[in-house]
């Protein structure tokens, strides 16, 4: 370990990082500059923002693990991040959202839906959602970092997180979201260079593209048996369908991500910080190559790492890390690459973990400062700024706390457990909201509350993960899962929760008087034009 060449990295990306958030603090005064950047962005910058905020070490050492042991089917996601996550999300969605959130003036995701439908219930339940959930997302994410820090530098784990924390939570706490998107167009840069040089390096030392590929082909009767008894066919195969593994892979991997990535506040806010369409177009190409880029590779190298330690060490990557999949993408970077990679590849996860922790504490510091404290004293504005800020250090300290009593390969299960209770909560809603005029204010409550209590019950009682670790269905029932047999206890509660929220926001909406025309006008107002946003 060459600490000279350590130090000198370390010093010039923490300098550049540190003097990104300065000038974004200096620039923040108001409360419309602190949570959307005065609404003017631009589009390579929301781009990058986007696209790293996304894109983490839930990705890169999460799902890049789950690939070793997946194989090359997680390459599905890639397609649904990129056609989903990018294409739909920017082009049918954000469009509109960025319209509406502007004719209302709203400054969150949950103040958002709360001025479509006329209800302060929304918003502080929305806000109360988005705050006691993303602990769990942002402390896999610390997690995911954290393991590479203390697998390449020998320190402690909880060194590692604490450094995290402080550093992040530096920035958020006094540059709002220009400080955390200034900074995560800096880092989405890193990962995006650190991350090409990775898949070309890793296709060299193992032969090239057909060489590696075929021998990780060669590689299936070596696929665990634990893994094949449930539904494991190889590497470069999908699983056998309607199997455990199938349903993991699907349900919860695959659309757990890849859909609920639609329904993420921390993502669906950016939309609001740009001036016209024509930001959000141009948004769209820098997006998706950057999104194709980060997760295809770390998906590619997850599942090539098998070869690499196949070859090296006569073991598959799981066997290797003893079990522990969070592990897979920093053992196979410290054995494989050089000593120099090693330190270019630390500061790509932590430009992965600091762009999406900064937004998940920004969201969560505003979902307690504006959405819940603000809505349930009707005040606004006045003591906006100083609550997101505690908000925000309460959010920090939650995450750090989670991330030491979380068990290991927790980092990609940690994601989308996150990801499918914001589809099952505001997805329904946040469609109907943008397209279907005829959405009330009591369907739209009964969508987000159906949404997150058939979720809720679905992750303690039923789905087998989930029920079997916090055990209150086995305290409860004497059992571990209300249904043992498959495949109840490997689907997603997205699979189930999603619909169930749609069919209570459709019905109750048909079933109750219409939203005024008045308040709807408003929402609506200027959809077939694409003049520029104003700052306020």
């Amino acid at each position: 370990m060459n600490l000279i060449i350590l130090s000198i990295v370390f010093l010039v990306y923490f300098f550049v990082v540190g003097y990104v958030g300065y000038i974004a603090w200096k620039s923040t005064k108001s409360s419309d500059e602190f949570m959307v950047a005065g609404r003017k962005t631009h589009p390579y910058i929301m781009a990058l923002s986007y696209g790293a905020t996304f894109i983490s070490t839930a990705a890169i050492v999460g799902f890049g693990g789950i690939a070793g042991q997946f194989g090359m089917s997680l390459l599905w996601l890639v397609f649904l991040n990129i056609f989903v996550g990018v294409f739909i999300a920017f082009v049918f969605m954000g469009k509109r959202t960025r319209k509406m959130g502007h004719n209302l003036g709203s400054l969150t995701f949950p103040e958002f839906l709360s001025r479509r439908f006329d209800s302060r219930f929304i918003q502080y339940f929305s806000g109360g959602i988005i705050f006691f959930g993303m602990p769990i997302y942002a402390s896999v994410v610390l997690i995911g970092a954290a393991r590479f820090m203390e697998t390449s530098l020998s320190i402690s784990f909880t060194l590692s997180l604490l450094i995290l924390s402080v550093f992040v939570a530096f920035y958020v706490i006094f540059g709002g979201i220009r400080g955390v998107m200034y900074t995560e167009a800096v880092q989405g840069t890193i990962m995006f260079i650190g991350m090409i040089f990775l898949l070309i390096f890793t296709y060299w030392i193992l032969g090239g593209v057909t060489e590696s590929q075929t021998a990780l082909t060669n590689l299936a009767p070596h696929f665990p048996a634990s893994a094949q008894a449930l539904g494991g066919t190889g590497w470069t195969t999908f699983p056998t369908l309607g199997s455990p593994f199938w349903w993991t892979l699907v349900s919860t991997i695959i659309m757990g991500v890849g859909i609920g990535v639609l329904a993420q506040p921390q993502l669906i806010v950016r939309f609001m910080t740009v001036q016209s369409d024509k930001e959000l177009n141009r948004a769209v190409l820098m997006g998706g190559i950057f999104i194709a880029i980060i997760t295809g590779s770390a998906f590619i190298v997850g599942s090539l790492s098998n070869v690499y330690f196949f070859n090296t060490l006569g073991q598959i990557s799981v066997d290797v890390v003893g079990g522990n999949v969070d592990k897979i993408i920093p053992t196979f970077i410290n054995l494989a690459l050089p000593e120099w990679f090693v330190y270019i590849f630390l500061l790509t996860l932590l430009a992965a973990a600091m762009s999406t922790l900064s937004s998940q504490y920004h969201a969560q510091g505003t979902s307690l400062g504006r959405d819940i404290y603000e809505t349930l004293k009707k005040k606004k504005n006045i003591e906006s700024i100083p609550l997101t800020r505690i908000g925000i250090l309460i959010a920090v300290i939650l995450a750090f706390v989670l991330s030491l009593i979380l068990p290991g390969s927790v980092v990609a299960q940690g994601t989308a457990l996150f990801y499918g209770i914001c589809a099952a909560a505001f997805l329904s809603v946040y469609i109907c909201a943008l397209f279907w005029k005829r959405t009330t204010r009591e369907g739209a409550i009964a969508g987000i509350v159906s949404g997150t209590v058939t979720s809720l019950f679905w992750l303690i009682f039923v789905y087998g993960k989930t029920a079997e670790g916090l055990g209150i269905c086995q305290f409860l029932t004497g059992q571990p899962m209300l249904i043992p047999t498959m495949p109840w206890p490997a689907i997603d509660a997205l699979i189930v929760a999603v619909p169930i929220s749609f069919i209570f926001t459709i019905v109750v909406s048909l079933l109750t008087k219409p939203m005024d025309q008045e308040q709807l006008d408003k929402c609506y107002r200027g959809f077939n034009s694409n003049k520029k946003i104003e700052g306020k």
